[in-house]
């Protein structure tokens, strides 16, 4: 669409597109995260480690192609996340003897390294800018005839259909409902007389849009309710809940009910901002394709590393920014999936807490662990998802 001149068409569909599926899903937390909340008050250390057990494993086999790839980001989170002073015992781990490390390394720097500068590190690598490129021409209306909105209206309704149930399982975030929301789009236009995927189908922008904004609002209310961050964006949402103070879970609703229902409320409210924002500055915002890449690049790694620095002060803050970068610039190479390492950064030390709670309380019994039915069913969930996943990679490979 863009290449075709209609990039302030695109972008108003994308935009209604979150709408939709971010209204649906918020509606949807804010009537059901109560009853969520009830039934993780049953929760106790060995249904929490189980949770989080379930949220590592499905999120390093789904997400990555291979469990070896998903695995190895399991271990890099798991490591970056313990690093520090141990709360229980003050051992101090994988510090390297660097004091600025005896606090851990903080969730803003290992997300702007990875996600941010990895990413500019990664397209810059596989970008040759020349003087002669041409620049994509930017047109047209910032808002949809009604030929196009009946065109998007089935595929966002679609797209949030396939949002909605993805925020509350732990596979990594929007990637999974948004590729099938795609998929979906493109096997329908396939049947299509005249099919429009690859001339600037509307659909193709419009599903994985609502489905992406519809995961996300469900996975803030697994978040609250459950303590349970089902995606890289809800993992850096608990670490900033644990750096204010705020235990997410059951208890969340009884001890702090003013704060949950005022970021609901405020979640309506943040759409309908975004809504009324993003469609008249959405010829604005296309002008950026105007921006030569090369300075586009620049200028994210000035300010991810001018952000940094001012949060704290530190040099050491930028070189773990650099060293993060790299880091996520390899992993990218690589095709190693950084959804489990977020996870695991802020699950890891959650995980390994409740494993020490159910075994000092089991007197070093291990059974423990699977001894009450929410752990029985929450690990045979497991299994059958494991399984389901293996049958579908086997015959995919077929």
């Amino acid at each position: 669409m863009a290449l075709d001149g209609r990039a302030a068409q695109a972008l108003a569909t994308s935009a209604i597109g979150a709408f939709t599926g971010g209204l649906i899903a918020t509606t949807v937390v804010a009537f059901g995260a109560p009853a969520f909340a009830d039934l993780a008050s049953a929760f106790g250390p060995e249904e929490f480690f189980a949770l989080t057990v379930f949220a590592f494993v499905a999120t390093a086999f789904v997400v990555a192609d291979s469990a070896l790839k998903g695995l190895a980001a399991l271990v890099i989170g798991f490591t970056v996340g313990v690093m520090g002073i141990d709360t229980l015992t003050g051992t101090v781990r994988f510090t390297l003897g660097v004091p600025q490390l005896l606090d851990g390394i903080g969730i803003v720097v290992i997300t702007v390294g990875l996600l941010a500068l990895g990413e500019v590190l990664q397209v810059a690598s596989r970008s040759r800018w020349q003087s002669g490129d041409r620049l994509v021409t930017v047109r047209g209306r910032p808002f949809l005839s009604r030929a196009e909105f009946r065109e998007a209206l089935p595929a966002w309704l679609r797209g949030t259909a396939f949002g909605v149930p993805f925020g509350v399982i732990p596979v990594g975030g929007s990637e999974v409902p948004t590729f099938l929301a795609y998929g979906t789009e493109r096997r329908l236009d396939a049947r299509r007389r005249r099919p429009m995927f690859g001339r600037g189908a509307i659909r193709g922008v419009a599903g994985p849009e609502a489905a992406g904004n519809a995961t996300a609002g469900t996975a803030m209310g697994a978040l609250l309710a459950l303590g349970l961050p089902t995606s890289a964006t809800a993992a850096v949402l608990l670490g900033a809940f644990q750096q204010f103070g705020f235990q997410t879970g059951p208890l969340l609703f009884a001890r702090s009910g003013d704060l949950v229902w005022a970021l609901i409320a405020s979640l309506f409210i943040g759409l309908v901002v975004l809504l009324v924002l993003n469609l008249p500055f959405a010829p604005v915002w296309a002008q950026l394709l105007r921006i030569p890449r090369q300075y586009l690049y620049a200028g994210i790694a000035v300010f991810a590393g001018l952000g940094i620095y001012a949060s704290a002060g530190s040099v050491v803050d930028l070189v773990l920014l650099l060293l993060l970068g790299l880091l996520g610039f390899v992993m990218r190479r690589h095709d190693v999936p950084l959804a489990p390492v977020l996870i695991a950064v802020i699950l890891g030390p959650l995980a390994e807490l409740n494993l020490r709670r159910s075994l000092t309380i089991s007197q070093g019994d291990p059974t423990v662990l699977v001894s009450t039915p929410i752990t029985v069913v929450i690990y045979a969930l497991l299994v059958v998802a494991l399984v389901a996943q293996v049958r579908r990679r086997r015959s995919a490979d077929v």
